[in-house]
């Protein structure tokens, strides 16, 4: 019986998770409707109309647009069972993925990054953000190429744990909304709480769980190269995706 239940439970927590992200993807992709066109009395528009016929706005509806991508792709492809079973298209939509986050993803949240309205705490966060999710994205690639598989899946995992910020930071945002918390430093810190966290509860995992049963829901790996590791950008518009608060 416990057997059962210390099998299934990694499961179901990992079921919830993809529930989360997707509501929270679908909340953000929600408020859309107030920047196409772009309303800037909105939230987060509300002064940016100076600067935002520009190239800010050509990196803000690119990072609309390949944000929640990337998120939503991701999710598939750290799935051991999806990797098992459609192995051709595991590759396939991990060039995908690649290209996405290196070409559109990456550079966009950096540029945007710049315009943080919160001040320059706020865009370095968001900023390495932007720098690190490409670097786990060209490392996570290169092992692929040179068949380091169990490397090739511990930085694709960092990269999705860099990836979900965006659903932390919105997280983070919601909370303190109705916790009516508002003091001034709490969102320029959240651009790096967001990620820093998650990323270093991943790699604490690491060293907690046995090297076989970590992202593996307690399976051994299949391949001797193959030793999963499991972990968990500014707002929908900020730098993957998006936030609570739109003030960032």
């Amino acid at each position: 019986m416990q057997r059962n239940i210390s099998s299934t439970l990694p499961h179901v927590l990992a079921f919830l998770a993809v529930l989360l992200i997707a509501k929270v993807t679908l909340s953000i992709v929600f408020e859309y409707r107030n920047y196409i066109p772009p309303n800037f009395g909105s939230d987060f528009l509300r002064g940016r109309e100076a600067y935002f016929w520009g190239a800010y706005g050509w990196a803000f509806y690119t990072h609309l647009a390949s944000g929640p991508a990337s998120l939503m792709l991701g999710t598939l492809l750290v799935s051991d069972r999806f990797r098992r079973s459609y192995s051709a298209w595991h590759r396939r939509l991990g060039r995908v993925q690649a290209a996405c986050v290196l070409l559109l993803v990456a550079p966009s949240g950096l540029w945007m990054a710049y315009y943080a309205a919160t001040g320059a705490v706020a865009a370095a966060g968001l900023g390495s953000l932007a720098i690190a999710t490409a670097s786990c994205v060209a490392f996570g690639w290169r092992s692929a190429v040179v068949r380091r598989f169990a490397d090739h899946r511990l930085w694709m995992w960092r990269t999705f744990v860099l990836l979900c910020s965006a659903v932390v930071l919105r997280l983070i945002g919601g909370l303190a909304t109705v916790a009516q918390f508002d003091a001034l430093w709490l969102y320029p810190l959240s651009t790096w709480a967001s990620w820093l966290v998650p990323l270093l509860v991943l790699e604490a995992s690491r060293l907690m769980v046995p090297p076989a049963r970590v992202l593996n829901g307690g399976n051994a790996a299949r391949s001797p190269q193959m030793s999963p590791r499991r972990g968990l950008n500014e707002s929908a518009h900020g730098n993957a995706l998006g936030n609570g608060d739109n003030r960032i």
